[in-house]
């Protein structure tokens, strides 16, 4: 069965740190590309950063760029995203994705597994 299924989220006082994790199951990480997306209240769900296959490339998005870091270690098939300094606007529900290709991408029409998602809520 092919799942993702993410964790680590949790309520975080502003300034604060957390680590998001993926794991996956189901199929073969290392022919993935990883994603990681957030869904903000009110808002449309957007891309903050992705993970090429081979680990080669990252892309993280403008606005969180400098305070978020995206990794992954295909041997253990987890994925990661390591988000610091976090402000109230960084709350929202945060999901990875899979997409079966080398190359980063954020449309998500590309991915082709979802995780449930996790809630982040950044708040004092």
């Amino acid at each position: 069965q092919v799942q993702l299924v993410e964790s680590g989220g949790g309520l975080v006082q502003p300034g604060g740190s957390l680590r998001l994790s993926c794991a996956a199951s189901g199929f073969t990480l290392d022919y993935y590309a990883i994603g990681w997306f957030r869904l903000a209240p009110e808002k449309e769900r957007e891309a903050v950063s992705c993970i090429s296959s081979r680990d080669t490339i990252t892309y993280t998005d403008d606005s969180v760029k400098g305070r978020f870091t995206i990794s992954r270690d295909n041997a253990k098939k987890m994925a990661y995203l390591q988000i610091d300094s976090l402000k109230p606007e960084d709350t929202g529900i945060y999901y990875c994705a899979a997409a079966f290709r080398l190359a980063c991408t954020d449309i998500e029409r590309l991915y082709d597994y979802w995780g449930q998602g996790t809630q982040v809520t950044v708040s004092s």
